[in-house]
């Protein structure tokens, strides 16, 4: 089997494929962020992450430290020269993203589910253009996450990604969300012109999983990952089992690129 790493069209100009995005699923402190931020240095194609806003399903539990910690995003962007993301649910998080120079954004699965949720969204980023990765829906439901898309697109915005990061299922499972392959593959075939990237620690729920989502997302041709990836998992306030070290992420890569022209045939 050959990978394809032929670049789509609206592929992101600072990055090469295959696009890494790595970095706590938190913004904890600051010295954590730039403590993670520089233990991933070596890697100059990586686009760092952390939520700032964390949608969790109940209250009561760490739900992101909000627009305070944009200043450590940017502060990694500073020390480390890695572009920047983070999640958005609603137009004030989109206000304090572009406000604060961060450089792309993602929608997150329960936001995706929600077309009112989307489209303030897409009604806010009309005429700014930053790049929005579009994650699936929790539900394993096309038409939810490519309306999210087409909403996004129909406010002229162009810079449009998706990530595929499993979906939920009542059904016991060894994965946190079932992958069902098939429909990112539908959507690629569906909208050749979006860039897919694969979150395996999603989908995986449990770091000893990640390489193997890793390489089955490669298997079918996804363009990247989003990898969680903190400096100490132990202490991590959200998804601690599921956050690799950044060590754990020069493994991984070096697995994934062994081959230099990432041409892996089975």
């Amino acid at each position: 089997m050959t990978i394809n790493l032929s670049t789509p069209s609206n592929w992101p100009i600072h990055f090469n494929k295959p696009l890494i995005i790595a970095g706590p699923c938190s913004a904890e402190s600051e010295e954590q962020m730039l403590a993670t931020g520089n233990a991933l240095k070596s890697h100059q194609n990586i686009l760092f992450r952390a939520g700032v806003w964390k949608p969790r399903t109940r209250p009561n539990g760490f739900e992101g430290i909000g627009g305070p910690a944009l200043e450590w995003l940017k502060n990694v962007k500073i020390e480390t020269g890695f572009k920047v993301i983070t999640e958005i649910a609603n137009p004030y998080h989109l206000e304090k993203v572009l406000e604060n120079k961060i450089d792309f954004v993602w929608i997150g699965a329960r936001t995706t589910g929600n077309p009112f949720a989307v489209q303030e969204i897409a009604n806010a980023a009309r005429g700014t253009n930053i790049p929005i990765f579009v994650k699936n829906p929790l539900i394993p439901e096309i038409n939810l996450w490519i309306g999210a898309i087409e909403r996004l697109k129909n406010a002229g915005l162009k810079n449009i990604f998706a990530i595929h990061r499993g979906f939920y299922s009542a059904i016991s499972s060894m994965y946190r969300n079932i992958p069902h392959w098939n429909i990112p593959i539908e959507l690629k075939s569906l909208m050749p012109e979006v860039p897919i990237i694969c979150d395996p620690s999603h989908i995986s729920g449990k770091k000893e999983f990640v390489l193997d989502i890793s390489k089955k997302a490669f298997e079918y041709n996804l363009d990247g990952l989003m990898i969680e990836t903190h400096i100490d998992p132990t202490k991590a306030k959200t998804d601690q089992y599921q956050q690799i070290k950044p060590s754990d992420l020069e493994l991984i890569l070096k697995d994934i690129n062994k081959n230099k022209r990432n041409l892996i045939e089975k």
